[in-house]
């Protein structure tokens, strides 16, 4: 059989695990309020004359993102009431942050954006914040879907995650700019589509499965032999003391203890690094774009529709590679091609609205964007204690998010005060931000590597 053959028939043995359709469709849910708070809050405050550096700030609201490690440990340990025994530890946590984030949107459909701005702020806080909390339990529920030793379905599911986050994000992300440039339509009678969209989506987590998992018995098992650690408290005191060190402190002394403290550290710094530059461009995107002259319809065709098919096709190519060739290999790859993309808008700024150079730009920030976030998905999920997972997944993304939500609110002020509107030097300095990324990359490259090899290592010994 030949080599082209062999990997054919793997990647359909790969991609026919029913538990990975289940990932895709939440990836979907997990990528759909970003165009909510994100790119379509940023047209509407664009079209209605707000600055940039208000536009920018607008962003802050996504900080939910970057503290939902805060309360993960909660959808570790506390069901919802009447919903677990029906739906599960996961899919509860899910649907009710899903119902609440539509309130909201529809809520903000109905409000004038002047005379209200400040409860448009408050709404997209509120989705934020109970979308950031979907999160949690969606990455949770990812993680739990598959045992450690499956490593090449991790991969596959971080693939899916990253496909499905870019079809909520940029292919349904499409539909309200072309709906915006029809006759007669407002961007709050597109919130009212948006929030029927995420309706629909409400439905996934009504269907699916919960996945199995003895986290709660090795959550028992941890609270048992602390409180046999704190034998001098009596009765309920000591239940209580222990429960809540397994909730708020376990979680992390976890992390810390199975990767060390050193690796850990370099761990963090790294994740929090690694797209700096690559969030500064996203937040401003789409008021550079209508700044230069492109049209929502072109925004959409552009921006939506073609980078979101050009990253699922390279989500499902970058989990392939990476399960041969190792993610610091997909990191680095990923990392240059993010400086190159970021300069590519930067020519862009200099020569004007050109479609053949908007479309080249796309690719390249396409292909950035599924290699990176595979490779990142892929290796956060590999790092977690299944008794903690949705805490120390939360805990890791949060750090990644920090970068991508509030140092890149500040994105407006800089484009504005710093570089007085000067697009071509702000994308430059985009692109130079990767820089420390890929030089800490190099220097911890020896201890991402031995967790790779510890990691095959435990499925040849399941093997």
């Amino acid at each position: 059989m030949s080599t082209w053959s062999q990997f054919v028939n793997h990647s359909k043995l790969l991609f026919s695990d029913k538990r990975l359709a289940t990932v895709f469709a939440f990836g979907i849910a997990s990528g759909f309020p970003w165009v909510l708070i994100g790119s379509v809050m940023s047209a509407w405050l664009k079209d209605e004359g707000l600055s940039r550096s208000m536009i920018g700030l607008f962003g802050i609201v996504f900080g939910a993102y970057t503290i939902n490690f805060l309360w993960s440990p909660l959808l570790d340990r506390l069901a919802i009431p009447f919903l677990k025994v029906r739906m599960g530890q996961r899919r509860s946590w899910i649907f009710v942050c899903q119902l609440i984030a539509i309130s909201a949107t529809v809520a903000m459909a109905s409000l004038d954006l002047h005379a209200h701005l400040w409860h448009v702020a408050l709404c997209c806080f509120v989705i934020a914040l109970s979308c950031a909390t979907q999160d949690i339990a969606i990455d949770a529920y990812r993680i739990d879907s598959f045992a450690e030793h499956e490593q090449d379905k991790i991969t596959a599911a971080a693939a899916m995650a990253t496909s499905g986050w870019w079809t909520g994000y940029a292919l349904l992300g499409a539909i309200p700019f072309f709906l915006a440039d029809l006759p007669g339509v407002n961007w709050p009678q597109v919130y009212y589509v948006l929030a029927v969209i995420f309706s629909l989506l409400l439905l996934v987590t009504l269907i699916a499965k919960e996945p199995l998992s003895n986290r709660e018995h090795q959550q028992q098992a941890l609270e048992l032999a602390y409180q046999a650690k704190l034998s001098a408290l009596q009765g309920p005191r000591a239940q209580i003391m222990a429960w809540l060190l397994v909730t708020l402190v376990e979680p992390f002394r976890s992390f810390f203890r199975r990767n060390g403290v050193k690796t850990a550290l370099a761990l963090i710094l790294f994740i929090f690094l690694f797209k700096i530059g690559e969030a500064f461009l996203a937040r401003m995107s789409i008021v550079f774009y209508k700044e230069i002259g492109f049209s929502n319809s072109q925004i959409a065709q552009y921006s939506k529709l073609g980078s979101g098919v050009i990253t699922i096709i390279f989500a499902l190519l970058g989990s392939l590679f990476n399960q041969k060739y190792g993610i610091v290999r997909g990191l680095f790859i990923s990392g240059i091609a993010m400086a190159a993309s970021n300069l590519m808008f930067s020519w862009i700024a200099i020569t004007g609205p050109k479609e053949s150079l908007y479309l080249a730009a796309i690719v390249v920030d396409g292909f950035t964007q599924a290699w990176s976030l595979v490779a990142m998905v892929a290796f956060i999920s590999m790092l977690c204690d299944r008794a903690f997972s949705a805490t120390h997944y939360a805990l890791l993304a949060s750090i990644g998010s920090f970068g991508r939500t509030v140092l890149s609110s500040y994105s407006g002020v800089v484009i504005d005060d710093w570089l007085h509107g000067n697009w071509a030097l702000f994308f430059v300095l985009t692109a130079l931000m990767v820089i420390p990324s890929l030089l800490f990359l190099f220097f911890i490259r020896h201890e991402l590597h031995a967790l790779e090899q510890k990691a095959k290592v435990t499925v040849n010994t399941l093997k």
